[in-house]
């Protein structure tokens, strides 16, 4: 047993094994990185208050006047410039994602598909952020589904055509912008009061 171990070993070729084993470890590092990436930012998307900043305990004076217009432009800071910032970038990184995973789309398709995504996942967080994640995590993982079993089913100079074109949509871009900010004020709005007469209860 110990003459064959040693017969094996001694028959390998490290230039045959250099040559099999760089792609499975390309393969390896592409899947972990993409895997992390997903993890961290899908669990923000899907979280109900993306950022934890706190930043109304800075807003503490004792003129309750000042006070109040301290908190609504902390307010303003956290929903209206950090959220569609971040919001917008999750939309494009979907817009990506579904050019290399959808044949056939348009760039209008694949923009309305994106941002129904990342809506539909701001909805159910206030539902369940359990529901949000599943739902934020779904399609990227369907992406590496499809790689994983068919290498083949990208088109490379496809995709990158589809994704010039989105990036080319300078006056669509706007509306879907302006949509999330709206969508998540008046998520939280609604939020808002029906914790605040839950809370009377």
């Amino acid at each position: 047993m110990t003459n064959q171990v040693y017969e094996l070993l001694t028959a390998l070729d490290l230039t045959e094994a250099v040559t099999l084993l760089a792609p499975l470890s390309l393969f390896i590092l592409g899947i972990v990185f993409y895997s992390i990436f997903i993890f961290r930012f899908y669990r923000l998307l899907a979280r109900r208050d993306i950022f934890k900043l706190n930043l109304h305990r800075y807003g503490k004076s004792q003129l309750p006047w000042l006070q109040k217009t301290l908190k609504v432009i902390f307010y303003v800071i956290e929903y209206v410039i950090l959220f569609p910032v971040f919001a917008f970038f999750w939309f494009l990184v979907l817009a990506v994602f579904l050019s290399f995973l959808s044949k056939g789309q348009t760039a209008e398709n694949i923009l309305i598909v994106s941002m129904s995504v990342v809506a539909s996942v701001r909805v159910t967080a206030y539902y369940k952020e359990d529901l949000s994640k599943d739902l934020a995590k779904l399609l990227p993982l369907a992406l590496l589904g499809v790689f994983l079993v068919d290498t083949q089913y990208f088109s490379l100079p496809e995709s990158l055509a589809i994704i010039a074109q989105i990036l080319q949509m300078q006056n669509t871009l706007p509306y879907y912008l302006l949509f999330v900010i709206a969508l998540e004020f008046s998520l939280r709005t609604v939020y808002s009061i029906v914790k605040a007469l839950m809370s009377k209860k």
